[in-house]
């Protein structure tokens, strides 16, 4: 997204939570920076996977 909201609709399109949360107020900044943290920890995870079953 050219305005910088794929940082914010990220968890939702992972299915982490909501859309309606996001407008409610049910998850903070912090909240939504905490789950992107844990998809970014899921990705590097994943791609180490990946790179050790290269080997």
């Amino acid at each position: 997204m050219a305005s910088g909201e794929d940082w914010l609709f990220r968890p939702v399109l992972e299915g982490l939570c909501r859309f309606e949360s996001l407008n409610d107020g049910t998850l903070s900044l912090a909240d939504i920076a905490d789950l992107n943290e844990a998809l970014d920890v899921r990705a590097e995870n994943e791609w180490r996977l990946a790179r050790t079953k290269e080997k």
